[in-house]
């Protein structure tokens, strides 16, 4: 444990590095960021929209109100806790746009065009067999329906903690709720999940 928190520490401190390296001039230091951080706020608009056109979309936004703003960036924050907020609130505002409803009731979020790395081919090459890798990708395909179908609020929760592992914390300072909040709407998320995901196996 004490491993992971200086780890994490570090990699905030590092943040802070380049946060203020591109503040004092250095425009290679915000591709740096964005390199270290795209992966996960891809994934994190991924699972929350549950349409990879509109994740890459919406986390493409979020990196470019983050450059927007990031010259006023204090730090009073993890730099990470910060783009979190800002893409789940992109999120938040592309869930309730007329557009997105409209795409939601007329097309299918199957995503036809083809699985995003690192979302659902957790599974190294030759970690397992073909027939298994398959059942592995269709439990990964019902887990992600099921999240889908999750109201919004739980999703948030259950993608930030056990899709990206954010602690309570952070996931109370990304969206602003307090943190019993925040746990006992991921307990309702689990049970929702639990009872889906057993119904459909």
């Amino acid at each position: 444990m004490k491993d992971r928190v200086k780890n994490s520490d570090g990699l905030a401190g590092e943040d802070a590095l380049l946060v203020r390296a591109f503040q004092g001039g250095d425009r290679t230091a915000f591709d740096k960021l964005v390199t270290k951080h795209k992966n996960r706020i891809f994934n994190v608009c991924y699972w929350y929209l549950g349409d990879y056109q509109e994740a890459d979309d919406i986390a493409q936004e979020t990196f470019i109100k983050v450059y927007r703003s990031v010259g006023k960036f204090r730090l009073e924050s993890a730099f990470s806790t910060w783009i979190f907020r800002i893409a789940v609130n992109s999120c938040k505002n592309r869930l309730a746009s007329a557009a997105f409803k409209q795409k939601k009731r007329t097309i299918s979020f199957d995503n036809p065009g083809g699985q995003p790395s690192g979302v659902t081919d957790v599974f190294p090459d030759g970690a397992a067999s073909p027939s298994e890798q398959l059942e592995q990708k269709e439990r990964m395909h019902q887990i992600r329906e099921g999240i889908n179908a999750l109201p919004p609020e739980q999703r948030e929760v259950i993608t930030l903690r056990d899709i990206e592992g954010l602690s309570y914390v952070e996931i109370s300072e990304v969206t602003g709720i307090s943190l019993g909040t925040v746990k006992s709407r991921l307990a309702r998320a689990r049970t929702a999940l639990k009872n889906r995901l057993g119904s459909t196996g």
